[in-house]
């Protein structure tokens, strides 16, 4: 079919692999010292990863591809990433940091390979004694959060509850992770500074594809922010599917309005 997908320039590309993170299909990897995108059927042509690369070696362009396949993505990703004799993922990539990497734990855990910080965790949060004074513990249940990096395949977004925030939100309100974050799927953004048409090609996939129990929307105060509720709104229109929708919006002191 002729569709639109990524091309890179291998003359203008350094390998730093600054555009692995932000291709959540892992259809981006570093060969031989140069990006090289390793399936058409990987892609799904939406670009993510193009404000990434600082030698603009990569652009969108429309030719004769395989189909996107959802299936062959999540396929991919689980292969990227094999469980070790002792229960720990490690990366089998070929570079830079494996953000569309899939990983589920039973619990917290801190011997994955690769980069952690884009590492994709799923795991159960822990009541203590502390819940409620001293040190809490967090009720972040997976990784990782910023949306551009967060595939539609992400096993934690089936059957949840998801909590769409702007960025800005948990530095703002204290008691997010107690108040708003516990036992739901969480997405961060900007839709003032990203891609919001991106945002919303995504949400309305990861609507279409998981069972969605519920939407959240966490924004500021400040006008831009209400973009998160049009991309919202928009992804629940464009889904066909009917769930409900709240919205909650949070001024700049950190107070609930």
């Amino acid at each position: 079919m002729i569709r639109e997908i990524v091309k890179i320039d291998e003359d203008k590309c350094n390998g730093c692999g600054d555009c692995v993170p932000g291709c959540a299909e892992g259809a981006i990897q570093i060969i031989n010292g140069k990006a090289k995108l390793v399936a058409d059927n990987l892609c799904d042509g939406l670009g993510a990863c193009l404000g990434h690369c600082p030698m603009d070696a990569i652009t969108i362009e429309k030719r004769q591809a395989d189909e996107f396949d959802e299936a062959a993505v999540e396929e991919h990703l689980e292969k990227s990433v094999a469980p070790s004799a002792h229960g720990h993922g490690h990366s089998h990539g070929h570079g830079g940091c494996p953000s569309a990497q899939v990983r589920s734990f039973a619990a917290p855990a801190g011997h994955g390979g690769g980069c952690p910080s884009a590492q994709e965790r799923s795991f159960a949060a822990e009541k203590t004694a502390e819940d409620e004074v001293g040190v809490r513990p967090s009720q972040l249940r997976q990784w990782p959060v910023q949306m551009h990096l967060v595939p539609p395949t992400a096993p934690f977004l089936k059957d949840a509850d998801l909590l769409l925030a702007a960025d800005c939100v948990p530095f703002a309100y204290a008691d997010f992770h107690k108040d708003f974050l516990k036992d739901k799927a969480l997405l961060i953004g900007c839709p003032k500074l990203d891609d919001g048409q991106a945002y919303l090609q995504k949400l309305t996939t990861m609507l279409q594809q998981n069972n969605i129990r519920s939407l959240t929307v966490l924004h500021m105060e400040v006008p831009c922010c209400s973009g998160l509720i049009a991309i919202a709104r928009q992804a629940l229109a464009a889904s066909g599917k009917e769930i409900p929708l709240e919205t909650i919006r949070i001024g700049i002191q950190g107070e609930r309005k």
